[in-house]
Protein backbone atom coordinates (compact mmCIF):
# COMPACT_ATOMS: atom_id res chain seq x y z
CA UNK A 1 0.00 0.00 0.00
CA UNK A 2 2.65 2.64 1.02
CA UNK A 3 4.54 1.73 -2.09
CA UNK A 4 1.41 2.32 -3.76
CA UNK A 5 1.01 5.81 -2.52
CA UNK A 6 4.91 6.94 -3.36
CA UNK A 7 4.58 5.73 -6.93
CA UNK A 8 0.93 8.06 -6.95
CA UNK A 9 3.31 10.70 -5.16
CA UNK A 10 6.41 10.49 -7.59
CA UNK A 11 3.74 10.53 -10.91
CA UNK A 12 2.04 14.04 -9.64
CA UNK A 13 5.79 15.39 -8.30
CA UNK A 14 7.02 14.37 -12.41
CA UNK A 15 3.61 15.61 -14.45
CA UNK A 16 4.52 18.76 -12.23
CA UNK A 17 7.86 18.89 -12.90
CA UNK A 18 6.71 18.72 -17.05
CA UNK A 19 4.23 21.70 -16.82
CA UNK A 20 6.86 23.38 -14.96
CA UNK A 21 9.08 22.78 -18.14
CA UNK A 22 6.44 23.84 -20.06
CA UNK A 23 6.10 27.18 -18.48
CA UNK A 24 9.93 27.82 -18.40
CA UNK A 25 10.38 26.83 -22.25
CA UNK A 26 7.94 29.81 -22.95
CA UNK A 27 4.26 27.66 -23.06
CA UNK A 28 2.89 29.32 -20.20
CA UNK A 29 -0.77 29.07 -21.41
CA UNK A 30 -0.42 25.02 -21.52
CA UNK A 31 1.60 24.89 -18.24
CA UNK A 32 -1.48 27.07 -17.02
CA UNK A 33 -3.96 24.52 -18.47
CA UNK A 34 -1.94 21.09 -17.38
CA UNK A 35 -1.38 22.56 -13.39
CA UNK A 36 -5.29 23.54 -13.69
CA UNK A 37 -6.17 19.70 -14.30
CA UNK A 38 -3.53 18.82 -11.72
CA UNK A 39 -5.00 21.13 -8.88
CA UNK A 40 -8.32 19.73 -9.47
CA UNK A 41 -7.16 16.38 -8.97
CA UNK A 42 -4.94 17.16 -5.73
CA UNK A 43 -7.92 19.21 -4.46
CA UNK A 44 -7.73 20.52 -1.00
CA UNK A 45 -6.70 17.70 0.74
CA UNK A 46 -3.88 16.91 -1.40
CA UNK A 47 -0.61 16.63 -0.53
CA UNK A 48 1.16 20.03 1.05
CA UNK A 49 4.26 19.97 -0.98
CA UNK A 50 2.58 18.72 -4.29
CA UNK A 51 -0.20 21.96 -3.62
CA UNK A 52 2.46 24.00 -2.53
CA UNK A 53 4.94 23.34 -5.58
CA UNK A 54 2.32 23.58 -8.13
CA UNK A 55 0.71 27.16 -7.10
CA UNK A 56 3.70 28.48 -6.49
CA UNK A 57 4.52 27.83 -10.61
CA UNK A 58 0.62 28.24 -11.13
CA UNK A 59 1.38 31.76 -9.94
CA UNK A 60 4.00 32.66 -12.84
CA UNK A 61 1.42 31.19 -15.50
CA UNK A 62 -1.15 34.46 -14.55
CA UNK A 63 -1.38 37.71 -16.89
CA UNK A 64 -3.61 39.35 -13.92
CA UNK A 65 -1.51 40.19 -10.97
CA UNK A 66 -4.08 39.61 -8.48
CA UNK A 67 -4.57 36.60 -9.89
CA UNK A 68 -0.88 35.92 -9.23
CA UNK A 69 -1.01 36.61 -6.00
CA UNK A 70 -4.33 34.50 -5.16
CA UNK A 71 -1.72 31.61 -6.37
CA UNK A 72 0.89 32.33 -4.21
CA UNK A 73 -1.18 32.69 -1.38
CA UNK A 74 -2.00 29.43 -2.19
CA UNK A 75 1.11 28.04 -2.07
CA UNK A 76 2.49 30.02 1.11
CA UNK A 77 -1.11 28.41 3.05
CA UNK A 78 0.19 24.80 1.44
CA UNK A 79 3.32 25.12 2.79
CA UNK A 80 2.16 26.49 6.32
CA UNK A 81 -0.17 23.28 6.32
CA UNK A 82 2.75 20.99 6.14
CA UNK A 83 5.66 22.49 8.53
CA UNK A 84 2.62 23.20 11.58
CA UNK A 85 2.16 20.04 11.72
CA UNK A 86 -1.72 20.72 10.65
CA UNK A 87 -1.39 17.14 8.79
CA UNK A 88 1.35 14.44 9.10
CA UNK A 89 4.09 15.34 6.46
CA UNK A 90 7.14 12.80 5.38
CA UNK A 91 10.56 14.23 6.96
CA UNK A 92 11.78 14.67 3.08
CA UNK A 93 8.70 16.82 2.21
CA UNK A 94 9.29 19.16 5.64
CA UNK A 95 12.63 19.61 4.55
CA UNK A 96 11.56 20.59 1.01
CA UNK A 97 8.37 22.81 2.36
CA UNK A 98 11.15 24.64 4.50
CA UNK A 99 13.46 25.02 1.96
CA UNK A 100 10.69 26.58 -0.20
CA UNK A 101 10.36 29.44 1.85
CA UNK A 102 12.29 32.23 0.72
CA UNK A 103 10.80 32.27 -2.72
CA UNK A 104 7.30 31.79 -1.55
CA UNK A 105 8.43 34.65 0.46
CA UNK A 106 10.19 36.56 -2.43
CA UNK A 107 6.63 35.78 -5.09
CA UNK A 108 4.81 37.50 -2.30
CA UNK A 109 6.98 39.99 -2.00
CA UNK A 110 6.78 41.04 -6.12
CA UNK A 111 3.07 40.30 -6.49
CA UNK A 112 2.52 43.20 -3.58
CA UNK A 113 4.81 44.98 -5.14
CA UNK A 114 2.93 44.84 -8.62
CA UNK A 115 -0.39 45.51 -6.81
CA UNK A 116 1.15 49.02 -5.64
CA UNK A 117 1.53 47.76 -1.92
CA UNK A 118 5.05 48.11 -1.10
CA UNK A 119 5.12 48.16 2.48
CA UNK A 120 3.62 44.54 2.27
CA UNK A 121 6.63 43.73 -0.37
CA UNK A 122 9.13 44.95 2.26
CA UNK A 123 7.49 42.97 4.88
CA UNK A 124 7.56 39.46 3.00
CA UNK A 125 10.78 40.74 0.89
CA UNK A 126 12.84 40.64 4.91
CA UNK A 127 11.30 37.42 5.54
CA UNK A 128 12.47 36.22 2.05
CA UNK A 129 16.12 37.13 2.86
CA UNK A 130 15.92 35.87 6.70
CA UNK A 131 15.12 32.75 5.43
CA UNK A 132 17.51 33.03 2.43
CA UNK A 133 20.21 32.86 4.96
CA UNK A 134 19.97 29.02 5.62
CA UNK A 135 19.86 28.11 2.00
CA UNK A 136 22.97 26.67 0.69
CA UNK A 137 25.53 27.99 -1.37
CA UNK A 138 25.80 27.66 -5.52
CA UNK A 139 22.75 26.88 -7.73
CA UNK A 140 19.24 27.79 -6.38
CA UNK A 141 20.71 29.67 -3.11
CA UNK A 142 22.49 32.35 -5.04
CA UNK A 143 19.69 32.42 -7.57
CA UNK A 144 17.10 33.20 -4.69
CA UNK A 145 19.83 35.75 -3.26
CA UNK A 146 20.37 37.04 -6.70
CA UNK A 147 16.57 37.87 -6.89
CA UNK A 148 15.98 39.25 -3.81
CA UNK A 149 19.00 42.00 -4.04
CA UNK A 150 16.98 42.47 -7.39
CA UNK A 151 13.95 42.88 -5.86
CA UNK A 152 15.23 44.89 -3.07
CA UNK A 153 16.82 47.26 -5.31
CA UNK A 154 13.98 47.94 -7.24
CA UNK A 155 12.11 48.34 -4.54
CA UNK A 156 14.24 51.01 -3.03
CA UNK A 157 13.93 52.85 -6.30
CA UNK A 158 10.19 53.05 -6.00
CA UNK A 159 10.74 54.96 -3.10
Amino acid sequence: MAEQQQSSTDAVGTRIGQAVMLLHGGDREEARNRFAVLWSELGEDGDALHRCTLAHYMADTQDDPAEELAWDLRAMNAAAEGLTGERPVPRRDLLALHAFSPALHLGLATDYLKLRRPEVARHHLDRARKAADALPDGGRGNGVRTAIDRLETRLGRDR
